[in-house]
């Protein structure tokens, strides 16, 4: 109780300063204080997790009644298109689920001979980087978790470093297209860019994070390789494991990966086809998983309810949207047009520095607090870069990669590394101290972020 008062009480002092501060910086009374609502709601998820839906609803409605915003406006920046495509995506993964669908890929992908435990590693990062880039972060390490651990029970070694290399690649992996991650479609809708720009620029990105990522923790757990060799020699592998994941190809799968396969190459082509039919910039990407979904619940109407009440992850979606329209209030007052002159100037209006500012702010700040809040913060003050004349496509790439990236650095740095630990400390009472997932994910975290920002520097994406 006392150490709740405590966080409040820092809750409530930071506020009032960004608040104090801003005001003597010269801004607004508005802006002043949709900017410590802002910090308000950002810091009370932070002390308060499980509170932090409350802190959203509290947030808007205070803004809704001081006048700083209108309903008209906070509907326009609530990002109501990517709520929509979020559920559309989240029922068609529900079917994917019900028809087996994750067993039976880590049932076909680990169908491999002479397993070692390099391969092993291989094959998991490879299994977690295209699940969450076709499905998502979450749903991916969720069904990758459940597989390490019956894996690892049957040779009796340790879990632990095969989950971390599988949410370190699973967080890669959601940078690489625009189903990936929540900050994909947001930073896709936001900036303009379509599932091939992401497809061209953010998949080899990702691969070749991915190929580090790999190299670095195979030299890492090369102990806990070794120990794995060996079980693998003495037990052998192929038979338990297609005996433990062994999912036959039943009808109902054939047409869930049938309805995944078209969604995802509709989604790949979305941009042509708004082309060839004159439609509005990223509409078909918006609207193709509703459609997939509307499919998927006429064909499962018995199911339909089931499908959008319990696999719609309704509690995170509404916090996404009252925190996206927080952080439209700043645009919407200007006080995003504050920092980004202000970043323009520390940076001495350089675009190479402006770039490197946006891909460490974004990796640290993610390793600290969930990527989606630093992206909603920054997503508008890049947007005032646009209308300052600063503003270029490289920006996006920095944002999104430093969002998914950064929080491989930390415990809880993602969604998904929460989840991961999760599940691991509930099956194996494993308690995962913080410090030493900090030694090796602020060496993979680091290191894939200088990687991205020496390409983007080099590279133009989008100058």
């Amino acid at each position: 109780m006392r150490g709740s008062f405590v966080k409040f009480s820092i809750l409530m002092v930071l506020s009032f300063l960004v608040g104090a501060v801003s005001r003597r910086m010269g801004m607004s009374p508005h802006q002043a204080l949709a900017l410590g609502i802002f910090t308000s709601s950002i810091c009370g998820t932070l002390f308060f997790w499980e509170f932090r839906l409350s802190f959203a609803f509290l947030g808007t409605c205070i803004l809704i009644l001081t006048r700083i915003i209108d309903i008209e406006h906070f509907i326009q920046y609530s990002s109501l298109e990517v709520i929509l495509f979020l559920v559309g995506m989240m029922i068609v993964v529900g079917l994917l689920k019900e028809a087996g669908f994750f067993a039976w890929v880590v049932e076909t992908l680990l169908k491999m001979r002479n397993l070692t435990a390099r391969k092993f590693v291989i094959a998991i990062s490879l299994i977690s980087a295209l699940l969450s880039a076709t499905t998502g972060e979450v749903v991916s390490i969720i069904f990758m978790v459940a597989a390490i651990l019956e894996i690892c029970d049957y040779f009796e070694v340790d879990p632990l470093p095969y989950i971390i290399i599988s949410v370190f690649t699973t967080n890669i992996g959601s940078a690489a297209t625009v189903l990936g991650n929540p900050i994909g479609i947001l930073i896709a809708t936001k900036s303009g860019l379509t599932a091939e720009d992401f497809l061209a620029h953010a998949l080899p990105l990702s691969l070749l994070c991915l190929v580090a990522t790999i190299a670095i923790c195979d030299f890492w757990f090369r102990k806990q390789l070794k120990e794995l060799d060996k079980k693998i020699k003495d037990l052998g592998a192929n038979e338990i494991l297609i005996r433990l994941i062994s999912v036959p190809l039943a009808r109902e799968l054939k047409v869930a990966l049938g309805i995944l396969g078209l969604t995802v190459f509709l989604i790949t082509i979305s941009h042509r086809i708004e082309v060839l039919f004159n439609l509005e910039n990223n509409s078909v990407l918006l609207t193709i998983p509703l459609i997939m979904a509307a499919f998927i619940m006429i064909w499962k109407h018995q199911k339909a309810r089931e499908f959008v009440e319990k696999d719609v992850e309704w509690w995170s979606l509404l916090f996404f949207m009252f925190l996206f329209a927080q952080a439209g209030t700043l645009k919407y007052t200007g006080a995003t047009d504050v920092f980004a002159q202000g970043l323009i100037n520390l940076a001495r209006g350089s675009h190479d520095i402006l770039l490197g500012l946006i891909v460490w702010v974004a990796s640290i700040g993610s390793s600290l607090m969930d990527n989606v809040v630093i992206v909603v913060a920054f997503i508008p003050i890049i947007d005032s870069f646009h209308a300052l004349g600063s503003g270029l496509n490289s920006f996006w790439w920095a944002l999104l990669f430093g969002g998914c990236l950064g929080g491989n650095i930390t415990l809880i740095g993602s969604t998904a590394n929460i989840v991961a630990i999760g599940i691991l400390e509930k099956e194996k009472s494993v308690k995962v101290d913080f410090f030493n997932w900090l030694k090796i994910g602020a060496v993979v975290g680091l290191i894939t972020t200088a990687i991205v920002w020496l390409v983007l520097w080099l590279v133009p994406f989008g100058k």
